[in-house]
C-alpha cells in the first residue's frame, strides 16, 4: 500500500497517515456559505481536497471513503440577502448551493459522499448544547448559550494563539453577560423579523462553528481521520470546533488537521475595489475549467498561490499540447508512479505536474493520460477541447463550413482557394492541422 505523508497542523510537522479504519476513510471539508458566488479563493480547498480524495480513494478503495463537505445554510449573511430580495432564506441558499455545485464540477470536482445542510440538523445542535451545559462547558445567558472558554484547558492547542488572541478571536461585540471575554456563542436569539428555531432557550439559531461539529457527529462519528479546509479558519473556527466536540466526547476530535494558504490575485489581496475580483461563475465562461484547476494545483497547497489570468492562459497551452499528444489515445490502465509518489508527499500537486510534462517530453501518450485523468485533467475528447474554444467573432459552424470549403477546393485542385481560406482562418486565430484522419483545428493567440 502507498504510503502517504500528510502535513499535520496540529502536531506542526509532516506525518504518515494512518486512517482509523482503512475500510472507512472519514474526512470533512467545510463547505460553502451560500448566499452569493464564490470566488476563486472560495475554490482552491475545493480543488485542492478533490486532489486528496481522489487520492485517499485510489489507495484505500473507491468505495472506502466518506468525504463529507457541508452547506452552511444559516447565517447573517444569507438572511440580509434574502431581507433584501424580499424572500425566504431557503431561496437564496438553494439557488447559491446549486450554482456553487454547477460551478465546482466544472472545475473538475468530484461530488462530495455527504454534503449535509446545517438546517437539517437542529436536533442535533440542541442536544450536544445541552451536553455541554450539562458538563459544565457552557451556560445560558439572555437568550445566547455561550462555550466557557476556561473550561477546557487546552483550547487553543490548534491555533497556539495567546490569550489576547484568543480573545479577540471570539468575534462578539462586548457582552455583559459572558462569564470569559474569550467566550463564544453556540446559540443566539432571533428577533421576530429573523429566522429562528425553537429551543430549550428561546427562538434562536446556531453558531457557525456548532454547525460543523454537530454535522460531523452525526454522519462520521466523533472521532474522524482528516478536517481540512482554508488557513483562515485554523482560529476560531476550526479551534471552536475542537472544543466543542472534545468536550462533549470526551475523545480526540480530529486526527489530521490539513490547510491550504491564502490565494491573492496579481500580487494583490482579492478586493471589488480592486477590480481584481474574479467569481469562479464568471471565470467558467471565460475559460475552460480545466485549465483553472490546473492552475490551482500549480502551487503546493500549503504555500500561498498568486492567481492571475495570464497563469490561466498559460495552463491552457500547457493543456493543448498535452491534449494533442493524447488525441485518440485510450489511458493506460496504472496511474504513473511518479505522479501518485508525488501527491502522496504531503499533495505535491507541483511535483505531479511536473512528473506529467516529464511524460509528455517523452511522449509516453498512454501514461499522460493516465496521470492528468487521474488529477482531474485531459477528461474530454481532443476535438472537444479544441472546438469548444472558439476566437471571437467565428462560430464553431462558420469554421467547420471554411473547412468543408477548403476540401472541396482541394479536391477541385483550386489549390489557390484552399490556401486563402487557410490564411484567412489563420488570421482569425484558428490553426488547421491536417492528419490523415482528416482536418481538425484550433485556436491560437492573434497578437
Amino acid at each position: 500500500m502507498t504510503d502517504i505523508r500528510l502535513y499535520n497542523t496540529l502536531a506542526r510537522e509532516k506525518q504518515r497517515f494512518e486512517p482509523i479504519d482503512a475500510s472507512n476513510v472519514r474526512m470533512y471539508v467545510c463547505g460553502p456559505t451560500v448566499y452569493d458566488y464564490a470566488h476563486i479563493g472560495n475554490a482552491r480547498p475545493v480543488v485542492v481536497f478533490d486532489m486528496l480524495f481522489r487520492l485517499l480513494k485510489h489507495v484505500f478503495g473507491e468505495n472506502n471513503v466518506t468525504y463529507a463537505r457541508n452547506i452552511t445554510d444559516i447565517d447573517d449573511k444569507i438572511m440580509k440577502k434574502a431581507a433584501a430580495e424580499g424572500v425566504g432564506i431557503k431561496t437564496i441558499s438553494n439557488r447559491y448551493a446549486k450554482v456553487y455545485a454547477d460551478d465546482m464540477a466544472l472545475l473538475g470536482a468530484q461530488t462530495p459522499s455527504l454534503t449535509p445542510r446545517a438546517t437539517e440538523h437542529l436536533p442535533d445542535m440542541i442536544r450536544m448544547m445541552q451536553k455541554l451545559i450539562n458538563d459544565g462547558h457552557a451556560y445560558e445567558a439572555e437568550g445566547h448559550v455561550m462555550f466557557h472558554v476556561p473550561s477546557m484547558e487546552n483550547y487553543g492547542q490548534l491555533s497556539r494563539h495567546s490569550r489576547d488572541e484568543l480573545v479577540a478571536g471570539a468575534r462578539v461585540d462586548v457582552a455583559p453577560y459572558k462569564k470569559d471575554p474569550a467566550d463564544f456563542v453556540l446559540w443566539k436569539p432571533s428577533s421576530d423579523d429573523q429566522p429562528g428555531w425553537g429551543s430549550p432557550w428561546g427562538r434562536g439559531r446556531p453558531g457557525w462553528h456548532l454547525e460543523c461539529s454537530c454535522m460531523i457527529e452525526k454522519h462520521l462519528g466523533e472521532t474522524i481521520d482528516i478536517h481540512a479546509g482554508g488557513q483562515d479558519l485554523i482560529f476560531p473556527h476550526h479551534e471552536n470546533e475542537i472544543a466543542q466536540s472534545e468536550c462533549a466526547h470526551g475523545t480526540q476530535f480530529v486526527r489530521y488537521w490539513m490547510h491550504n494558504g491564502y490565494l491573492t490575485v496579481d500580487g494583490e489581496k482579492m478586493s471589488k475595489s480592486l477590480g481584481n475580483f474574479h467569481t469562479v461563475h464568471d471565470l467558467v465562461q471565460k475559460h475552460p475549467g480545466e485549465a483553472l484547476r490546473l492552475s490551482l494545483l500549480t502551487a503546493h497547497y500549503r504555500q500561498p498561490i498568486d492567481f492571475s489570468l495570464d497563469s490561466v492562459d498559460e495552463q491552457k497551452r500547457r493543456l493543448d499540447r498535452w491534449y494533442r499528444l493524447t488525441d485518440g489515445v485510450e489511458a493506460s490502465p496504472k496511474v504513473p508512479e511518479t505522479v501518485t509518489e508525488a501527491l502522496s508527499d504531503d499533495l505535491n500537486t507541483p511535483k505531479a505536474i511536473a512528473a506529467l510534462d516529464a511524460l509528455a517530453a517523452r511522449e509516453t501518450a498512454t501514461q499522460l493520460k493516465a496521470g492528468a485523468q487521474f488529477m482531474g485533467l485531459l477528461l474530454k475528447d481532443a476535438s472537444d477541447w479544441f472546438q469548444g474554444d472558439t476566437p471571437d467573432g467565428i462560430s464553431v459552424e462558420e469554421i467547420e463550413e471554411a473547412i468543408a470549403a477548403r476540401l472541396e477546393a482541394r479536391t477541385n485542385k483550386d489549390f489557390a482557394e484552399s490556401d486563402r481560406i487557410r490564411d484567412r482562418l489563420k488570421d482569425l486565430g484558428v490553426i488547421l492541422e491536417d492528419s490523415s484522419g482528416g482536418t481538425t483545428w484550433r485556436k491560437v493567440s492573434t497578437s
